[in-house]
């Protein structure tokens, strides 16, 4: 019999859960990426969701650097950033500094979708 090494990864949406401030969301979070990463998994990410008071995942690209900052070997990345709420080039320079800081341990998802309800993405959206 051949043992298969298959690639698994986790998306994490970081609720809020009853009883839990968002700062212990966000611990939580990073207890389940360093859990994660001790049992072999190859990816951690983190999915960007705006105006839902149960989750803390607005600001993604924090939370992607908090997260590697709390890891040793597991990639995280974005599952992932919605264009449409954020300059491309601000986007592209955040990610590229965090390569820098972290190679090989970064990974960037993009999409297309708001993320959120329509009132948001028009306060998100310069235009």
């Amino acid at each position: 019999m051949t043992n298969i090494n298959i690639p698994v990864s986790v998306l994490n949406l970081s609720p809020i859960r009853q009883g839990q401030e968002p700062k212990d969301a966000i611990d939580a979070m990073v207890d389940l990426a360093k859990a994660t990463e001790e049992m072999g998994y190859n990816r951690y990410w983190i999915a960007e969701h705006h105006n839902t008071p149960t989750l803390v995942s607005s600001a993604t690209s924090i939370l992607i650097k908090h997260t590697l900052e709390h890891t040793k070997t597991i990639r995280v990345g974005s599952g992932g950033v919605m264009l449409p709420n954020h300059s491309p080039l601000v986007v592209a320079e955040q990610f590229g500094t965090m390569a820098t800081i972290y190679p090989n341990r970064l990974d960037l998802g993009l999409g297309r979708a708001p993320g959120t309800d329509m009132m948001t993405a028009s306060a998100l959206r310069r235009s």
